[in-house]
Formats: C-alpha cells, structure tokens, sequence
C-alpha cells in the first residue's frame, strides 16, 4: 500500500506570471528540486508545456490527466510518441468525453489504442513526466486543447511527489479495464487515504460542573 508521506520542504518557489512568453521561457530552468508557478494568458496549450520539458528531461513517459482534448492537440502528442521523445504514454479522460466529443474521442482512440486510455469520472488535470534524471509533475488548470483565457500551470521536479501520482496512474490502471467507461469514482485501494484529526473520545461534560465565571468590576 502506498502511504503517504511528506515531501522535501522547498526553500521557495518561483511565481510569475507569462502574458506573451513562449512555453519554454514562461518554465524557465527545470533543476533538481525546482518549483515554478505560471499564470499565463492562454498563449501556450499544456502540449507547449510538455514539448518544452522534454527537450529539458530527455525522452520520458508520460501520463496526461485531462477533462477534454483537441484533435490537433492529440495529433501532436502522437507525433511525440512517434519520435521517441515519449518512451510510453498513458492518458486519463472524462467519462463523457465519448458522447461529448464522440469524433475527438475515436481518434484519440485511434492514435493511442485502447491500453493507453482510460475513461473515468474526472476533473483532474496534470502531466507526470519521468526520464531517466528527472521526475516532473504539472498541475494545472490547462485541457488538452486551445485556452485563450487565463490559465495556472505549475511546474514540480519532485520525485515523492511523482511517486504519488504514479501510485494514482498505476491505481487507474489497474482498476479500470481498457475500452470500459466508469461511472463511478475509481477507489484507489492502494493508495492510503490521509487524515489531518485524530478522532478523540471524550465523557459528556455536565454544565454544572463548569466553573461559573467571576465578576472583576461593575459598569455603573
């Protein structure tokens, strides 16, 4: 069972915000350990942002959390695929994505194969990118497809971290059959469910046991 655990705390992590910057300029550096937050204004897809990371990282495998995707967006991470660039590729789609974009959906499932596809109910976005010297993961607010509108990306080099999303990508897979649409929420047994309280038992304390509070002074 995968447990939780905490992770290396981060002297800082860089904010900015990219209202014109290319995808690579807006990430800046990926070093051992980086963290860098992005409020962008829609100029680059999260597909920019995986194009920009591989070029750091080297050929990696990649797992893709998205509620929706584009054709042309899909046809590129097939390109990268195709180039190595991707050593495998996993995505986690929406369940409603076969209905609501019923022609996006059956070229996503032409381009990838079923084994590379999972459809559960989620809203979840993020990328988990891992090489041979490098484990990133993004969070973020990006679909696979255009965003013309503000949108967050951060951008982790954290290997705990990664190892936590592996353990939610490895779960999903070993859950959800290929070609099956899952309605209800994947249980994720693997995976230790965190609690912030410890339950406490405690005897119901009488009011007249309570002490009944002194009067210091009078107002007149």
């Amino acid at each position: 069972m995968t447990s939780p655990r905490s992770h290396r705390s981060r002297a800082s992590r860089t904010c900015r915000v990219a209202k014109t910057a290319a995808a690579a300029e807006a990430i800046g550096k990926i070093g051992r350990g980086s963290d860098v937050f992005v409020l962008t204004y829609g100029q680059f897809s999260l597909i920019d942002a995986l194009m920009a990371i591989l070029d750091q990282v080297g050929p990696a495998d990649v797992s893709i959390s998205t509620w929706t995707a584009a054709d042309a967006h899909l046809e590129r991470t097939a390109a990268l695929l195709a180039s190595a660039n991707i050593r495998s590729f996993r995505m986690i789609v929406d369940r409603s994505f076969p209905t609501r974009q019923p022609g996006y959906c059956h070229h996503m499932l032409e381009l990838f194969g079923e084994d590379a596809i999972r459809l559960i109910r989620t809203h979840a976005k993020f990328m988990l990118i891992r090489s041979d010297t490098h484990d990133v993961v993004c969070r973020t607010s990006m679909n696979l497809n255009e965003n013309p509108r503000l949108e967050n990306i951060e951008v982790s080099e954290d290997r705990g971290l990664a190892e936590f999303f592996q353990g939610v990508v490895d779960g999903v897979w070993s859950e959800v059959a290929a070609g099956e649409v899952r309605s209800a929420l994947p249980a994720l047994d693997g995976m230790a469910e965190a609690s912030m309280f410890k339950r406490v038992r405690a005897g119901t304390i009488r009011r007249e046991a309570l002490n009944e509070p002194e009067t210091t002074h009078v107002v007149g």
